[in-house]
């Protein structure tokens, strides 16, 4: 069968239809994409609402039909869906499966040889985020060079400590959650102290992207001698709790 479509995406959950809005939303050259019937409704509404992305019958249509494959399913469907498929020497191959190792992740989608991972996160939907790819092959390089940016990781075991810095996201969060709850205990109604909080840090978030200073001197510069964020600082500091995060990193 001929290569119809640029991109096939196998497994369209969160991940998934991420990629698809970030290739499609505003864009008028949109790449061919074709989506796995795995979450079918899902599925359905992306065909629906962008011309240049169908649905397909079944996965191995997928596979026959698109120069490049996206596997977003999770680890242990890969692991029983894959080997039922045949992919094509020639075949790009990105993964988005945690966890899944260069040799094993070969074996799933022999004979294919042009294969690469990826940590994409929800940004991507926004072409927002550099998405860490190992190794930087072209279909990856061009797949994510439109959704933000890409950083190519030769190393595996960088590779995966990128993947484990993703896992600190829900963390971030809670600690903003707790800054908030805290403050709806000490008379803020808790609607204005979500917004308060939010905006904090939502106006860090873009001090971060446009400071051409790294992470240790922000915080410095932040950290006024004697001031409150120094004295906050040094007893989280003295709680162990910035040692428990590398900590808790290494366990990843």
């Amino acid at each position: 069968m001929p290569e119809t479509y640029d991109y096939g995406i196998l497994g369209v959950g969160e991940i998934g239809a991420v990629i698809v809005t970030g290739l499609c939303e505003g864009v008028d050259d949109a790449p061919r994409i074709l989506l796995s019937p795995r979450n079918a409704g899902r599925a359905a509404a992306l065909a629906a609402r962008y011309p240049s992305v169908a649905a397909a019958s079944d996965n191995q249509a997928v596979i026959d039909s698109c120069a490049a494959v996206v596997l977003s399913v999770r680890p242990a469907d890969g692991r029983a869906l894959l080997p039922g498929l045949a992919f094509r020497p020639s075949q790009a191959i990105i993964s988005a499966m945690a966890g899944v190792p260069d040799d094993e992740l070969a074996d799933l989608v022999a004979p294919a040889r042009d294969i690469a991972r990826a940590i994409p996160l929800p940004p991507v939907s926004r072409r927002a985020g550099i998405t860490p790819v190992h190794p930087g092959t072209p279909a990856a390089r061009a797949l994510f060079g439109r959704l933000g940016g890409a950083s190519d990781t030769a190393d595996p075991a960088a590779f995966e400590a990128m993947s484990a810095a993703t896992a600190t996201i829900a963390a971030h969060l809670r600690y903003v959650a707790t800054i908030s709850g805290w403050l709806s205990t000490r008379g803020v109604a808790p609607g204005q102290a979500e917004r308060y909080v939010r905006s904090i840090y939502a106006s860090m978030a873009e001090d971060l992207g446009d400071s051409p200073a790294d992470l240790g001197q922000l915080a410095r510069a932040h950290a006024t001698p004697g001031g409150l964020n120094e004295r906050f600082a040094a007893m989280l500091d003295e709680a162990g709790v910035f040692h428990a995060v590398a900590q808790s990193l290494d366990a990843l």
